[in-house]
């Protein structure tokens, strides 16, 4: 009977949580909505999604492509806005203050570990998804990007233009360009012209108080940091002006793919000595992954994969002189426009319409997934090499993407914008592990992370050191993480040099005057540093050196 009685109160307990739960978001809602609408120049109230909303769940999971992320346990925002004018964006910034919920800000789908729509604490998120107006001048050859536009989106709106012109990102077309830009911007055209984030020349943010700035209100202390640090620190972009960059009519692709049978270590190890140093024109990544089948056991593939800004003409002749080893051959090249490449590159390959697939926001594929990253300094031995293979045989599902450095990437300073990962490093590397949930469920995901930690750790003696470094667009929580709003500055360090190397003080010192009372933060976001404590800092270090 005692047991029953138990019961019957604890169900009764859930069932009173959940009626308060569910009053308590209901009154937050109705509070926030008569806060945001007082200061919102236009209106609001359709653009609030509570929970109860029947739109909620869609909006919230529609472009989360790290299935990892989705799970029912996840804690979900309070409030969803999905802004379409900027006064949208200062209303949420002033009435998340007032009411003490967390913002996250999300433009779309690049986000690795789910910063931008994960928490523990009260918060809501604001999704740019409807600010993706673009406006290309070429007059100065310049244009203005919504946050919440996607590179494909971008790219199709530089092409709609000019056919001779281009802009240096990623090839991942559905993605967000207000975080990707705001994080660096890896892309084929890196080596002849840097990082997206190199290419920003203006920007609109809303700051902690609600204004609205421009590269002259802001300083140039936080538009440095705003490119490649991370602009969700530091208030929501609304949009970018970006610098775009000449490309010629004609463009050569190839793909060539070696397996271990076929003298894949042999020409990886050649790789790792000439890509950064190759002409700055041509960029050759690698793509090494486990493929098997009926006939042939399982074997590890690499896959050189690049982009030449000229003609099969010119590429041949420049190939046979710098890397005769791949046997590059005009039956492997493609000619084809900057525009049609941006596909190519994102897997499109069978003669899809260009306009129809970058303007597609819906991602190729969702998975279940894990990634770290790393950067290389010295070539990895043919032996270490012969040791990644064989842990990747071991992986299911596994696969390194290695994008060379070199060219314009070593002619800007270290201290340019907050990405650091210039000369002296050879190439970056992107770990990946991708696996289906059914029939795994959590013991699937613990043994892929078990199996990603064992690669790195083996990493260890062959990539960078002191800091190990990474890349902040391949977000990695397990570089560590701010359990709350008060992480210290020397805590977030651990991980926060990993990322911004030397930069990294600099960052918070440029946080600690924008947002001291650190409203923006998230696991990874940048702590505030005053000049003040800084000083403090090193005053206590002094005395311990006297003493």
């Amino acid at each position: 009977m005692g047991s029953m009685v138990s019961a019957i109160l604890i169900i009764f307990s859930v069932l009173m949580f959940s009626v308060s739960l569910a009053c308590s978001s209901s009154l937050i809602y109705q509070n926030f909505l008569k806060c945001a609408t007082n200061y919102s120049a236009e209106s609001i109230s359709e653009l609030v999604y509570s929970p109860q909303n029947s739109s909620f769940s869609s909006i919230l999971n529609s472009t989360i492509q790290n299935l990892r992320l989705l799970s029912s346990k996840n804690p979900k925002p309070l409030l969803i806005i999905t802004p379409t004018h900027e006064s949208h964006i200062q209303a949420a910034v002033i009435c998340s203050k007032e009411h003490s919920l967390q913002i996250k800000v999300r433009s779309g789908g690049h986000d690795y570990e789910g910063l931008s729509y994960l928490s523990n604490t009260l918060f809501i998120i604001i999704d740019l998804r409807d600010l993706r107006l673009i406006d290309v001048n070429m007059e100065d050859e310049t244009a203005w990007v919504q946050a919440g536009a996607t590179i494909g989106e971008l790219y199709n709106g530089i092409a709609e233009k000019s056919s001779i012109h281009g802009f240096p990102a990623g090839i991942c077309h559905a993605v967000g360009i207000g975080g990707m830009f705001s994080g660096g911007g890896i892309g084929t055209m890196m080596r002849k012209y840097g990082l997206a984030c190199d290419n920003i020349v203006d920007a609109l943010i809303v700051d902690v108080n609600g204004r609205i700035l421009d590269r002259k209100l802001m300083g140039e202390g936080l538009f440095w940091a705003i490119r490649g640090g991370g602009a969700a620190s530091f208030g929501v972009i609304i949009s970018l002006q970006i610098k775009l960059v000449p490309v010629p009519p004609t463009i050569t692709v190839f793909t060539v793919r070696r397996t271990l049978e076929g003298g894949a270590t042999k020409l990886v190890h050649k790789w790792q000595h000439i890509a950064d140093k190759l002409h700055e024109d041509l960029f050759i990544r690698i793509i090494i992954y486990v493929i098997s089948g009926q006939k042939i056991s399982s074997t590890v593939r690499a896959s050189f994969n690049s982009l030449f800004l000229g003609s099969a003409k010119e590429l041949l002749p420049l190939m046979e002189n710098s890397f005769p080893e791949l046997g590059l051959e005009a039956k492997d090249c493609i000619e084809m426009s900057w525009i049609n490449s941006t596909i190519y590159f994102d897997g499109y390959r069978n003669g899809e319409s260009a306009v129809d697939v970058l303007m597609n926001r819906t991602f190729q594929s969702k998975n279940f997934f894990k990634a770290k990253s790393d950067f290389v300094k010295e070539p990895i031995s043919e032996t270490g090499l012969e040791g990644i293979w064989k842990l990747l045989l071991e992986g299911e599902g596994a696969v390194m993407v290695v994008d060379p450095l070199g060219g314009k990437m070593s002619e800007i300073s270290k201290s340019e914008t907050p990405f650091p990962h210039r000369a002296g490093n050879l190439y970056n590397i992107q770990y990946r592990v991708e696996w289906q949930e059914a029939g795994g469920g959590i013991r699937a995901t613990k043994k892929q992370k078990k199996w990603m930690k064992k690669l790195y750790k083996y990493m260890t003696p062959y990539v960078s050191n002191s800091p190990r470094a990474a890349y902040l667009n391949y977000r990695d929580l397990d570089l560590g993480r701010n359990k709350d709003g008060n992480t210290s500055y020397s805590k977030a360090r651990v991980w926060g040099r990993k990322y911004f190397k030397n930069n990294f003080k600099r960052l918070a010192l440029v946080k600690g005057k924008v947002d001291p009372g650190n409203f923006f933060w998230d696991e990874q976001s940048i702590p505030p540093l005053t000049s003040r404590e800084q000083g403090r800092k090193k005053k206590v270090r002094d005395n311990l050196f006297c003493h």
